[in-house]
């Protein structure tokens, strides 16, 4: 099991869960890239937190958050990657999403001649993220993407159909049995900035750099914060990620915060992953570019205004309102969600069982050495 980002343990945790509790199956936990940075939280200290052991610590990510940093990161990750995959010996490598990270170790799994099994791929998006999902799926040997559409184009990408799963998004397995309630002083206890009572309506906002733009991300995160200036509601903003540009992105907070008294505004490094899906749940909007903000906010119907292209053409639900880094937009699709209230969720993204489909599939697959195209 690969971690290489808190967005990544969100989702895998329910997973690492099943395969830890299935008598059959030994979970072998490596945690990479910003996992192990205080700057972005430190998550690995909550997967220990949460009972798992952590088997390896990779560090990998280059200072810098511009394009070259990212692309010596995924240079340092092959070679540490393979380091420690050649000490672990897994059978298997279980990876998700998209990253830079998981990129370089699927590329060491590969050429080590190790089975890969993919989560969520064959998923459409902006930016560098969907290269190097398909990517990770021409290298995985297994599949578990998270809708039919995806699992159609992992098959159209020559994928062999008996390896290809539709099990939903491994989120679902808890967002949907998850109470409401959040501690009165949480956002006392953690953050800095203005008070948010979280029992009152608040926003939450997730804003990540769009790599293939770089360049615009301070001027985007200025527009986003005049926005959510204009609507002076209470609003948790989370911190970007580490890609190019975030420190864009970081600098335009700070210099919004130096010249307003901005006692509305809470941000935060991170947040553990059910405290996130509960914030989540409850938020009366959530506005920004991040994709739990896309497929995670499905299984609650919480409105979403999705800001940018960074998503473009990923799946989602009545539930999203689309609109460009534009104040004006923003701002208008903002009041119109608020004022609509939440949705219906969606069963777009599963049903609440992706770890049990999961781990009924890594104890039935044997492994192939060659991949051949389905089609030959």
């Amino acid at each position: 099991m690969v971690l290489v980002d808190r967005a990544n343990y969100g989702r895998m945790h329910p997973v690492m869960r099943s395969i830890e509790q299935d008598p059959d199956l030994e979970l072998l936990t490596v945690c990479a890239g910003t996992m192990l940075l205080e700057r972005f939280g430190q998550a690995e200290r909550i997967v220990e937190a949460d009972g798992f052991r952590v088997d390896s610590r990779i560090y990998l990510e280059v200072e810098g958050s511009v394009p070259v940093t990212m692309a010596k990161g995924i240079g340092l990750g092959i070679i540490e990657f393979s380091s420690e995959f050649h000490r672990l010996r897994p059978d298997v490598v279980l990876l998700i999403g998209d990253r830079y990270e998981a990129l370089a170790a699927a590329i060491a799994a590969a050429y080590m001649n190790l089975p890969i099994a993919h989560i969520q791929g064959g998923e459409v998006s902006g930016s560098i993220d969907e290269s190097a999902r398909h990517a990770i799926t021409k290298f995985a040997h297994l599949h578990f993407p998270s809708t039919e559409r995806s699992a159609e184009f992992i098959r159209r990408m020559g994928e062999r159909p008996d390896m290809v799963f539709n099990v939903g998004c491994p989120s679902g397995d808890y967002i949907r049995a998850l109470d409401l309630s959040l501690p009165k002083n949480l956002f006392e206890r953690i953050g800095v900035g203005g008070g948010i009572d979280p029992d009152q309506p608040f926003l939450l906002v997730i804003y990540h750099p769009v790599t293939t733009r770089f360049g615009e991300a301070r001027r985007q995160a200025e527009q986003l914060l005049e926005a959510l200036h204009q609507l002076q509601t209470p609003t948790v903003w989370i911190w970007p990620n580490i890609d190019a540009g975030a420190d864009d992105i970081s600098k335009a907070l700070r210099v919004y915060r130096e010249h307003h008294d901005a006692r509305w505004l809470h941000l935060v490094k991170n947040l553990d992953p059910v405290t996130f899906q509960k914030c989540l749940k409850v938020t009366a909007c959530a506005i920004g570019n991040s994709s739990s903000f896309v497929r995670d906010s499905t299984f609650s119907g919480t409105p979403v205004v999705l800001v940018g292209d960074r998503q473009a053409g990923r799946e989602h639900g009545d539930n999203l309102v689309s609109v460009p880094a534009e104040t004006a937009r923003i701002v208008e699709a903002a009041r119109a969600q608020l004022a609509r209230g939440r949705h219906e969720p969606s069963l777009l993204y599963g049903d609440g069982r992706a770890s049990e489909r999961i781990v009924e599939q890594l104890k039935r697959f044997e492994p192939y050495p060659q991949k051949l195209l389905s089609y030959l």
